[in-house]
């Protein structure tokens, strides 16, 4: 799902709250507080991993970039 459905996907999304930790069932919480949107609540619950990996992936592209025909 991406962020630019409809307000009844939006509406019936999981989010994840990083500030408390929770699942929740559509948009909740503030914006600042909410990670999203997901097709369930098992992926929502799983957004601080997904995030961590993605994060260490984006590292890892940034060091390749940065030693771009040079030595790594």
């Amino acid at each position: 799902m991406t962020i630019d459905g409809t307000p009844d996907e939006i509406e019936q999304s999981w989010w994840y709250n990083s500030r408390t930790g929770e699942v929740e069932h559509g948009p909740e919480s503030p914006s600042i507080h909410r990670i999203g949107p997901f097709s369930s609540k098992e992926e929502a619950s799983r957004a601080p991993e997904v995030l961590a990996a993605r994060s260490k992936a984006w590292d890892e592209d940034e060091k390749r970039e940065d030693s771009w025909g040079g030595t790594p």
